[in-house]
C-alpha cells in the first residue's frame, strides 16, 4: 500500500476473523503443547520438567543437602519458566506428596501439605532435593541423548524432554486441562508397568486386552479399592473409561453390647479426608445416613483411622453401604489417556503407551551410544599419538627440545610424524611421569581398552536386539531398586446391600385401626377356624377405635398409602412396627408425614412397579380414575397428589390392575355396578377423574373391587355391617357403561346392616374379618354359602352389643409348584 507521496505505508490491511482465528489457533496450541498436556516420552508437563532440570543443573541431588524451596522456584522462573512464582511452587509440592504421587520425585523437608487439604508452608520454610528414583529420570542428560531448545529469553538451553528410564507417565499419571480437551492419567505400580513393557518387547504383536494382564488396573498412593474391572477393559483399549473407588472399611465388635463400628483406612485417591468427614456428619444430621452415633478421626503419623460408632443393634452392612452411596467413600475416576506425541495430542491406548515410551527408550539409548562412541574414537585418536610417541620417545623428545616455542613443537611433530593438531598438542600436554616404564604400558594398555569398546559401540549400533536388550537390562535395575507391593487392591462389583437384604421374606399381617394405629404380625399368629366362631383378638383398641383395614404383605414389600384428601404417601412393610396380638401397634402418623386431619384411606402393597400396572381409585361420590403404577415410583417423604376431586368428596379405596380388567363399584345401600376398566382412559396424577357410579340421594361409594375375567372361577364377596356376608357369581352381574345407577348386590335390612365391603375371591382363599372391637377372625371362603345377590347372607363373625365389622382381608395360597409353607399377599386388582 502506497500514500498520496508514493511513499509505503506502515499500515497493513487484515481481515479481523482471519487475524482472530490464527492468533485463538496459536494461544491453543500453545496452551496445548506448551503447558497444559504431557509428552508421550517423559510423562511431563514443562513446568514439571523445567523444575527437576533446575534442581539437577544446581546439583540439588538425593545425595546432596537439602535447598530452600524458595531458591530453587527462583532459579525455575528466572532461568525457565516465566510465570507466577506460586505456579511453580506449587507444582514442586505435588512431586513432593506421597499421597499425589505413586513414586513423588521430590523429597521435601517441612509441611508439605495433607489428604486434610491442608496447604503446605510458604517456599520460605520448606526445603526440598531430588528423590532418588529422579536419577533415573534424569539419566544420561549429559550424553546428548535429547534435544536442548533455547529458555524463553534464549539465554541458556533446557531440554525438551528427558531420557527417563521410567515410565513416568503411567508410573505417576499425569491431569491437565487444554483447550477443548483434558487429560487424566492414573498412576500405576511400577513393577508391573516394567512387566508389561518387558511382555510387549519380547512379543510387539500383545494387544491391550493381553497386557493387562500384567497390568490389571492403577495403583493408587492412597491405596483403597477398584470396585470392579468394566470400565479399565475400555479404558485401556480405548484410552478412555470410568473406574470406580472405594474406601477401605472394616468393622469392629464394640464390647459385649452388640454395638459396632466402621474404621476407615484408605481412601478413594484425590478425597479431601476432612471434606469426608464432614459430609458424613451432614448427612447424619439431615438423616440421610442413618445408624451412626458418632464420628472422630483418630489418624496419626501409623495411618488413617476414620471411626463411625453405630447405634446399638445397627446393622454395620446396611450402613456402609448408605456411605458408599451417598459419600465419597466411593467415587468414580474418568481416565482419559491423551498425551503430546509428536507434537500432537493424541489419545492412546495402553499398547501405544507403553510402545512410545519404548521407542523414546531406543532413541535415548541410541544417542547416548553415539555419544559414547564419539566419546570413545576422540580418546582412541589421542592414546594412539601418545602411543607413538612413547614408542620413539628419544627421538620426539629430542625433537621438542630443539624447538624454540611449543608452536615450533607443534609443527614439527604434525610434520615428522604426520600427527594431527590435537594428537600434537596432547603430546605436548602429557606430563613427564607418562614417560616412566609403567605409565608408557598403562598408554597401551589404555588404548587397546579404547578400541575394544569402539568396536563394541559399533557392534551396538549396527544391531537393534543389543539396543533391545540394553533396555530390558536397565528395566530390570529399575525394578529391582525402586518397585514395591501393590497398594490398591481389586473388588468385584456387587449389588448394593439394602436393609431388604437382611430382613427375611416373609409373609406377615398388617393391621390399621380407624384412629390411625398401624402394626405387623407373623401370619402364623392367626389359626383357621370355622365361619362362625368368636376369633382372636387381633389388636387391643378403645372404645371410640376399631380396626377399619387389615391386609397381608411380604417383609419386603413397598406400602402405598392413599390418604382421603387424595395424596399418596410411601411405606416400607419391614419399618412397621411388630407387634403383639393385643397391642395397638404405633400411630401412623409417626411412619408419614401426613397433614392436620389427613387419614390414610387405602394402601397397596407392591412387589415391584411395571410400566403396565395402573391404580384404579374411586372417590364417595362415584368418580373412577386410572393412573399409570409408574407415576408412583418416585417416592418422596412429604407425599405427592394422588388425584383431584371436588370439595366435600373423599377417596374410598385404590386397587392394583393390569389395564385389562373389569371394575365393581359398591355403594353402602347395596348398589352395584360393573363395567370394563378401558371404558376409563389412563390420566396424570393430578387429574380429577370421570363418573363411575350415579348415586341415590344420602347413598355413597364404600367399595372397589377389580376383576381378572381370564379367571373363571372369581366371585364377588360382601360382607355387612353387622357380620353377615355371602358369595355370588360374578354373572350375576351385568356389564354396564360406567355412570349409570347399577343393580342390587344385596338386600340391606336390620338384621345385616348396610354394606361396609366387597371383595373377589376364590374357594380356595381364607378370609380374615376384624371386628370394630379389635376381634380378628380367620375363616375359608368355601365355607361361606354362595347366594344370588338379593340374598341377606350367612353370619361370618359373632358380634357383641354395639361392635361392627371394621375390615375384611383375604389370604390366598400359592401353586402346589411353590413352596408350600409361604403365603402370597393378593389384594382386589392383583393381576
Amino acid at each position: 500500500m502506497e500514500t498520496e507521496n508514493n511513499r509505503p505505508s506502515l499500515v497493513t490491511v487484515v481481515s479481523v476473523e482471519d487475524q482472530m482465528k490464527d492468533a485463538y489457533l496459536e494461544y491453543a496450541m500453545s496452551v496445548i503443547v506448551g503447558r497444559a498436556l504431557p509428552d508421550v516420552r517423559d510423562g511431563l508437563k514443562p513446568v514439571h520438567r523445567r523444575i527437576l532440570y533446575a534442581m539437577y543443573d544446581m546439583g540439588n541431588t538425593h545425595d546432596k543437602p537439602y535447598k530452600k524451596s524458595a531458591r530453587i522456584v527462583g532459579d525455575v522462573i528466572g532461568k525457565y519458566h516465566p510465570h507466577g512464582d506460586t505456579a511453580v511452587y506449587e507444582t514442586a509440592v505435588r512431586m513432593a506428596q506421597d499421597f499425589s504421587l505413586r513414586y513423588p520425585l521430590i523429597d521435601g523437608q517441612g509441611n508439605f501439605g495433607s489428604v486434610d487439604g491442608d496447604s503446605a508452608a510458604a517456599m520460605r520454610y520448606t526445603e526440598i532435593r531430588l528423590n532418588k528414583i529422579t536419577n533415573e529420570v534424569l539419566s544420561d542428560l549429559d550424553k546428548e541423548t535429547v534435544e536442548f531448545q533455547s529458555n524463553y529469553d534464549n539465554s541458556l538451553k533446557e531440554p525438551v524432554v528427558l531420557p527417563t528410564r521410567i515410565p513416568n507417565l503411567l508410573v505417576n499419571g499425569s491431569s491437565g486441562i487444554a483447550v477443548g480437551m483434558a487429560t487424566n492419567i492414573p498412576p500405576h505400580n511400577l513393577g508391573e508397568v516394567v512387566d508389561a513393557l518387558k511382555a510387549l518387547i519380547a512379543n510387539p504383536a500383545l494387544t491391550p486386552r493381553e497386557l493387562m494382564k500384567y497390568v490389571p488396573g492403577p495403583d493408587f498412593p492412597t491405596a483403597g479399592f477398584i470396585y470392579g474391572r468394566r470400565g479399565l477393559v475400555d479404558a485401556y483399549t480405548t484410552g478412555r473409561g470410568v473406574v470406580s473407588l472405594r474406601a477401605k472399611a472394616e468393622v469392629e465388635a464394640v464390647g459385649k453390647n452388640d454395638r459396632e463400628r466402621i474404621v476407615v483406612t484408605e481412601i478413594p485417591y484425590q478425597v479431601n479426608k476432612s471434606k469426608l468427614i464432614e459430609n458424613v456428619a451432614d448427612l447424619v444430621r439431615e438423616k440421610k445416613v442413618e445408624g451412626i452415633s458418632d464420628i472422630r478421626d483418630e489418624s496419626d503419623r501409623k495411618g488413617m483411622r476414620i471411626v463411625f460408632e453405630l447405634k446399638k443393634g445397627e446393622d454395620s452392612r446396611v450402613v456402609l453401604n448408605q456411605l458408599y452411596k451417598n459419600t465419597q467413600m466411593q467415587t468414580s475416576f474418568g481416565i482419559s489417556m491423551l498425551a503430546i506425541d509428536q507434537q500432537q495430542p493424541k489419545t492412546m491406548n495402553l499398547k501405544e503407551l507403553l510402545t512410545a515410551f519404548f521407542n523414546h527408550r531406543k532413541e535415548v539409548v541410541t544417542r547416548r551410544t553415539v555419544f559414547e562412541l564419539k566419546k570413545a574414537e576422540e580418546r582412541a585418536h589421542i592414546l594412539e599419538a601418545l602411543k607413538k610417541a612413547v614408542e620413539n620417545l628419544d627421538e620426539v623428545v629430542g625433537l621438542i627440545r630443539k624447538a624454540a616455542n611449543p608452536g615450533e613443537a607443534q609443527v614439527k611433530l604434525v610434520e615428522r610424524y604426520d600427527f594431527s593438531v590435537i594428537q600434537a598438542k596432547a603430546i605436548l600436554e602429557m606430563r613427564l611421569q607418562r614417560l616412566t616404564g609403567l605409565e608408557r604400558d598403562k598408554i597401551v594398555d589404555e588404548y587397546n581398552q579404547t578400541m575394544a569398546l569402539i568396536a563394541e559401540l559399533k557392534s551396538i549400533l549396527s544391531d537393534e536386539t543389543r539396543i533391545v536388550g540394553i533396555i530390558s537390562k536397565e528395566l530390570d535395575d529399575v525394578r529391582k531398586n525402586y518397585a514395591d507391593p501393590r497398594r490398591t487392591q481389586f473388588i468385584e462389583q456387587a449389588d448394593d446391600l439394602t436393609i431388604e437384604d437382611l430382613i427375611s421374606d416373609e409373609a406377615t399381617v398388617v393391621t390399621v385401626t380407624y384412629t390411625g394405629y398401624i402394626k405387623r404380625l407373623p401370619l402364623d399368629t392367626y389359626r383357621a377356624q370355622k365361619r362362625g366362631g368368636k376369633g382372636v383378638v387381633g389388636a387391643g383398641t378403645r372404645e371410640e377405635d376399631f380396626i377399619w383395614e387389615i391386609f397381608v404383605a411380604s417383609t419386603h414389600d413397598e406400602i402405598l398409602c392413599f390418604t382421603d384428601q387424595g395424596r399418596l404417601y410411601w411405606l416400607k412393610v419391614h419399618k412397621i412396627p411388630e407387634a403383639g396380638r393385643a397391642a395397638r401397634g404405633k400411630p401412623i402418623v409417626n411412619l408419614l408425614n401426613l397433614s392436620t386431619n389427613e387419614r390414610v384411606q387405602a394402601v397397596l402393597p407392591i412387589k415391584e412397579f411395571k410400566e403396565n400396572m395402573y391404580v384404579v381409585m374411586a372417590t364417595s361420590h362415584g368418580v373412577i380414575k386410572k393412573t399409570s403404577l409408574m407415576s408412583f415410583a418416585r417416592p418422596s417423604k412429604k407425599g405427592i397428589i394422588a388425584v383431584t376431586f371436588d370439595e366435600g368428596d373423599a377417596l374410598v379405596d385404590a386397587k392394583l390392575t393390569d389395564g385389562t380388567q373389569q371394575v365393581i363399584l359398591v355403594s353402602r345401600m347395596g348398589h352395584a355396578i360393573r363395567f370394563a376398566e378401558e371404558d376409563v382412559r389412563p390420566m396424570g396424577r393430578t387429574a380429577r377423574g370421570v363418573s363411575g357410579m350415579r348415586l341415590e340421594e344420602g347413598d355413597k361409594v364404600i367399595g372397589l373391587a377389580t376383576l381378572n375375567l381370564s379367571d373363571p372361577k372369581v366371585q364377588i364377596l360382601t360382607v355387612t355391617e353387622k357380620g353377615f356376608g355371602k358369595r355370588t357369581l360374578l354373572e350375576e352381574y351385568r356389564v354396564q357403561n360406567r355412570g349409570g345407577s347399577g343393580v342390587m348386590t344385596m338386600k340391606i335390612t336390620e338384621k345385616n346392616g348396610p354394606v361396609v365391603a366387597v371383595r373377589q375371591v376364590h374357594e380356595e382363599d381364607e378370609l380374615i374379618v376384624a371386628s370394630s372391637h379389635g376381634k380378628v377372625i380367620r375363616t375359608r371362603v368355601s365355607e361361606i354359602s354362595e347366594v344370588g345377590r338379593v340374598a341377606q347372607g350367612v353370619k361370618l363373625i359373632n358380634l357383641d352389643e354395639g361392635e361392627q365389622v371394621g375390615a375384611v382381608a383375604k389370604i390366598v395360597e400359592k401353586d402346589e409348584d411353590e413352596s408350600a409353607d409361604k403365603i402370597e399377599t393378593k389384594t382386589e386388582g392383583d393381576a
